[in-house]
């Protein structure tokens, strides 16, 4: 073993596991229907793990499935976050155990402590009969089934399929996420590891809070690749360590891209993600904002042998404060579709660049220029949702309060400059015309007030 692979896995906390045959799904309603598929043919367990499991015709798809299974004696388990599925009703949770599905909330806000409760179950997995499993950003929802019939296309994220050795990994992986929310799994859910039956190796990453280990694996690969770092991500607010190793590749060469939203379910935190352009632009790195659906897939390629797929955003909630779920993979076939998915998701960008100021001397401000598409490639027409379209206006709005607030700064600015320099160079007829002005207008306030008593008292007499 070498010795950066030596210190990824004590990064991570995982070993390489060989011999998977592993499936890149980069189509969100694709994924939902493989993992229906994968649930209507379990035969013994069903293991469902997810952060959002919305009570939408999506959900109710997967309710109807798990229902199914757990009436023709299947031993159906559904760990669901309780602040991620807040808005889930109480009833389809209810509709669900009394079909004999084993349903479980992961850490109830109101009964969890105050520290534990900023501490969220943020991982996605879906584990069959102990021998096919799915994990990576995919939530369950219409978001991410989309609707053709109205041009909404579904969210893009990325899952993977996995059929081998790793899956005993994943299972374990969820067993001990069960007990963490109630009893332990029973000793006969629990699968040996399957033969060895394709090329690639994974580590199972499990992200747990203050151990920091997809933080620590993606600083180690940003300090170790040589050629590209190419990342996808829904929630970029990263740690200023991790901007730092970025910055620095990008500095020393590497070709390093970013590949995010550009339109954000949660307006906020792009606003906060824009806030870390400038300083990768200026080391050389590029950055991409999708022009189609939200974009909410967490995916890494590091040169031509290292990939991440998973549920871990690079940002604090994710990076330190939340259970999460990766698979970090050492297989030039795999790392290679999932280059391949983030060039072609390229063709429905814009690339941020900066452009110079021409009249003020401030920093270079932040421009669009739209991507490169071939020619052959037909890109779609994607409807927005009210969702969406609520969070363009609320991005809008933010933009235009910054623009109206950086004007009235300005402005006082320079009020206050020439009233500074008047009383520096005229203090005494300065400081009178701002006594006599200060004055006037607490008159004026005063006769306003009293105007609007005497008005309120003659109305209260009629």
């Amino acid at each position: 073993m070498n010795p950066f692979s030596r210190a990824l896995d004590r990064a991570t906390g995982a070993r390489p596991i060989p011999g998977n045959i592993v499936r890149h799904i980069a189509i969100s309603s694709d994924a939902l229907d493989v993992m229906l598929e994968m649930i209507a043919s379990a035969e013994r367990t069903v293991h469902f793990e997810n952060y959002i499991i919305h009570d939408d015709q999506t959900g109710r798809r997967f309710a109807t499935a798990w229902a199914e299974r757990a009436r023709a004696g299947v031993r159906v388990r559904v760990l669901y976050d309780a602040f991620g599925c807040r808005s889930t009703s109480g009833r389809f949770w209810r509709e669900l155990r009394s079909s004999g599905v084993d349903v479980r909330p992961f850490r109830p806000i109101w009964t969890s402590g105050p520290i534990e409760a900023f501490s969220r179950d943020h991982r996605k997995l879906l584990v069959v009969d102990g021998e096919r499993a799915m994990t990576g950003g995919l939530c369950i929802g219409d978001e991410w089934a989309g609707d053709p019939q109205n041009a909404r296309e579904c969210w893009r994220d990325t899952m993977i399929m996995i059929c081998g050795p790793a899956v005993a990994a994943l299972e374990a992986s969820f067993g001990r996420m069960w007990a963490r929310a109630g009893r332990p799994l029973p000793e006969d859910e629990t699968t040996p590891a399957a033969e060895e039956c394709g090329p690639s190796a994974v580590r199972v990453v499990e992200g747990l809070p203050g151990q920091s280990r997809i933080y620590r694996a993606v600083q180690l690969l940003a300090a170790a690749v040589t050629e590209r770092l190419w990342i996808t991500d829904a929630y970029l607010v990263a740690p200023p360590p991790l901007y730092a190793s970025f910055v620095d590749a990008a500095r020393s060469g590497v070709d390093v891209r970013f590949l995010l939203p550009g339109t954000s379910d949660i307006p906020v935190v792009r606003i906060f993600t824009r806030g870390g352009y400038r300083e990768l632009l200026h080391a050389g790195a590029r950055i991409f904002e999708y022009r189609g659906p939200m974009l909410h897939a967490k995916t890494l390629v590091g040169d031509h042998e290292w990939s991440r797929v998973g549920s871990s955003n690079l940002n604090v909630s994710s990076l330190l404060g939340n259970y999460e779920l990766d698979l970090v993979a050492e297989h030039e076939g795999l790392t290679a579709t999932v280059a391949t998915q983030f060039l072609h998701d390229m063709t429905r960008t814009r690339e941020i660049v900066l452009m110079a100021r021409r009249r003020l001397p401030l920093p270079p401000k932040l421009v669009a220029a739209a991507a490169v598409i071939p020619s052959h490639t037909l890109v779609p027409q994607h409807k927005r949702t009210l969702r969406e379209r609520q969070a363009i206006a609320v991005v809008a709005l933010m933009q235009v309060a910054g623009g109206t607030r950086r004007m009235l700064a300005g402005a006082a600015a320079v009020a206050f400059l020439v009233i500074g320099v008047m009383l520096v160079l005229f203090p005494i007829v300065t400081s009178t015309v701002l006594a006599v002005g200060a004055l006037a207008t607490s008159l004026w306030l005063a006769g306003i007030a009293v105007a609007r008593r005497r008005r309120r008292r003659e109305s209260d007499v009629y």
